[in-house]
């Protein structure tokens, strides 16, 4: 029986699975603190290599640009299309990428899949999409919403309506995506209609590093008030600051992660719980919303991810927030975006 190996490539990490075709999971890791691709995708291979055939790799690459919506088959070419768009997810594209080459590189005649996150949310309604920017503009440059996160969403919209026992395309629910990443969607009739991340994934909510909406004279500011003349080096420097620095990490002196912020909160310190309760506001905000847009019809609100579906703190406050709503069907679903793209690529080989 042939096997299929599932790559999520970071910074700093590569995440991995590999299953069967009967989708039983035979191996999970995560190898951290990646410095060479190189190195640690030849630790990945000796590790997987007694498990039997490999017959296809399915990578995790997070931005499309609008151009790469279906999960498609990898070559140069389409690789060199797919840099075309590391600047709309620099935290995350690039890594995408370099793990794609390096798959290909020593995995030579296995075929290489790549599945999207904006994908979930190509067939979003326009009047989601569109910014109130110049028509010119926005068609020449593609500068529309894209959202992220599509593949987690997507996974517990199907992990919940089978819990509910109701067909997908007769359910209404709000998603939320709580990691290092944040991401709120409202899902109509099984269908992604609106989400809180926008052109790149640092729109919408408070994140660990990400600032969230910011207006964007802030962001003009900025390129004004940091050292140099305007250039590119600095325009990354803003880009660095509003991706890496922002965010709860901003808000908080030495807090790298939300495990240290609930610390630090328990702690007495006043800057960790006004960074939290930040962080719950935007989110109740972007819930509410979205309760009204689908006008009430909510079968459930879905939270998962590290935050969403690990941390009862969140969980419990949101809940004492959102209970102006009324009764409110809440479930928390640990995400499994490995299976969802082994899904996806067995469909097309099919």
């Amino acid at each position: 029986m042939a096997n299929f190996l599932i790559i999520n490539a970071g910074s700093t990490s590569i995440k991995y699975k590999v299953f069967d075709e009967n989708e039983n999971l035979l191996l999970e890791n995560e190898l951290s603190d990646v410095e060479n691709y190189e190195q640690a995708f030849k630790q990945l291979l000796r590790q997987i290599i007694n498990l039997g055939e490999i017959k296809a790799v399915g990578h995790r690459v997070v931005h499309g640009g609008g151009v790469f919506y279906e999960p498609i088959i990898i070559d140069e070419n389409k690789i060199q299309e797919l840099e075309k768009f590391n600047d709309l997810a620099p935290l995350h594209n690039p890594y995408n990428i370099l793990g794609i080459k390096t798959a290909m590189s020593y995995m030579q005649d296995i075929t290489q899949i790549a599945v999207f996150d904006t994908a979930f949310y190509h067939r979003m309604p326009e009047i989601a999409k569109i910014y109130a920017l110049p028509k010119e503009i926005t068609e020449k440059y593609k500068l529309y919403r894209y959202g992220f996160h599509g593949t987690s969403h997507e996974y517990v919209m199907n992990e919940a309506a089978t819990q509910i026992g109701k067909k997908i395309e007769k359910c209404n629910f709000i998603t939320c995506h709580l990691g290092g990443g944040c991401s709120v969607t409202a899902i109509k009739d099984g269908k992604a209609i609106e989400t809180t991340m926008g052109y790149t994934p640092s729109e919408g909510l408070v994140m660990m590093t990400r600032s969230g909406d910011v207006d964007p004279g802030v962001i003009l500011k900025l390129v004004e008030i940091m050292p140099g003349e305007i250039n590119q080096q600095k325009i990354d420097g803003v880009q660095n600051l509003i991706n890496h620095e922002s965010g709860i990490k901003g808000l908080v002196d030495g807090v790298e992660n939300f495990k240290e912020l609930i610390s630090q909160m328990s702690s007495g310190k006043s800057d960790a719980t006004k960074a939290f309760d930040l962080f719950i506001y935007r989110l109740v905000k972007a819930i509410s919303f979205y309760w009204f847009l689908l006008e009430g019809k909510v079968d459930a609100i879905i939270f998962t991810g590290a935050i969403g579906s690990g941390n009862p703190i969140t969980l419990d406050t949101v809940k004492r927030k959102l209970k102006f709503l009324g009764k409110i069907n809440i479930l928390a679903i640990k995400t499994n975006e490995e299976l969802l793209i082994l899904r996806k690529i067995k469909n097309l080989l099919k």
